[in-house]
């Protein structure tokens, strides 16, 4: 595992008033594995440096979203985001017409950049990208993705170790669509 931000090796802030992260190198998306875009944490809305959707914009005006682009195109490289990272690669034109969640204040905006908003605490849209919702999704994110890619063993060695299991259902566009009770 390895700190990355599109811009290279800096102090990354973590959190509202947490401590700074420091980010070791540069993002490479020609890099096989996993990246995960992490949410973004501040005030839901307004227009405040410290407001979610300006810390979002900022973001998006670094080289992100082109190296995002790239390591969605690259073959061996599985994006996964979480909460608010999911509007990142949304905002770059990347998830359209893609299943995928956000932290439930920013479904509506998911929607509105092109994707298919999923209720779920995790998502998969096929086996490259995978979404969480809120900030605990993560760990499930994570859980999920070490149980795919490492194995259901160690999966569950790192459940025990974080005294945490995995919650719901991992959601997929596959299988019979359930009924809709609701409609006439």
């Amino acid at each position: 595992m390895e700190l990355v931000s599109a811009e290279g090796k800096r102090s990354v802030p973590s959190g509202l008033n947490g401590p700074a992260l420091e980010a070791q190198a540069a993002l490479d998306p020609k890099r096989p594995g996993i990246i995960l875009v992490p949410g973004a944490s501040g005030k839901p809305a307004g227009n405040s440096e410290d407001a979610i959707p300006n810390i979002l914009k900022k973001a998006m005006k670094t080289g992100l979203s082109e190296k995002l682009k790239q390591a969605f195109n690259n073959e061996e490289v599985i994006v996964a985001t979480v909460c608010g990272g999911t509007l990142l690669p949304a905002m770059g034109g990347l998830l359209k017409d893609r299943h995928a969640v956000t932290n439930q204040i920013g479904m509506e905006a998911l929607g509105s950049l092109g994707a298919i908003p999923i209720e779920a605490r995790v998502v998969e849209d096929g086996p490259r990208f995978v979404s969480g919702g809120g900030v605990t999704s993560g760990l499930d994110v994570a859980l999920y993705l070490v149980d795919r890619e490492l194995g259901p063993q160690i999966a569950n060695a790192v459940e025990k170790l974080f005294e945490y299991e995995k919650r719901g259902t991992v959601w997929r566009a596959e299988g019979i669509a359930p009924i809709n009770f609701n409609e006439n």
